[in-house]
């Protein structure tokens, strides 16, 4: 298990891990199995999509903002509450199969980072690569 952890630097950002995150399932000497992540944060969430064009990561945080609201009269006296309903929305966690060693992602697929209340610094994400069969 390995913690990555990241500085945002917006309000909203989708940050690219897929780099990071193959790394540590080399380093893990695993060929089949699957490889864990968790966000530490309610005011983030963890979501794969496409990461080879950067206006799908600006569609999808503008299409997030259209769906969730900032005018609403929300209660939480943090003032983040749409923070962390885009946090449920994305969820916290993702599974990825590895084969050969390998993220079994599609083409264009990446893992990334959601910030929805940033910028903030020492952003965490648990990766855990556990083998086939065990």
């Amino acid at each position: 298990m390995q913690t990555i952890s990241l500085n945002t630097h917006a309000h909203e950002e989708l940050v690219d891990l897929t780099a990071e995150v193959q790394r540590i399932v080399a380093d893990g000497h695993v060929t089949e199995g699957i490889c864990h992540l968790w966000c530490h944060h309610t005011t983030a969430g963890l979501t794969i999509n496409e990461n080879a064009d950067p206006d799908v990561k600006r569609d999808i945080l503008m299409a997030l903002r259209h769906i969730v609201d900032t005018s609403w009269p929300y209660q939480h006296a943090e003032g983040n509450s749409p923070a962390h309903i885009k946090s449920s929305l994305l969820g916290c966690q993702l599974a990825i199969p590895i084969q050969q060693g390998r993220l079994k992602l599609g083409t264009w697929q990446g893992v990334l980072f959601a910030e929805f209340d940033g910028p903030r610094p020492g952003r965490k994400v648990t990766v855990t690569v556990i083998p086939a069969g065990g």
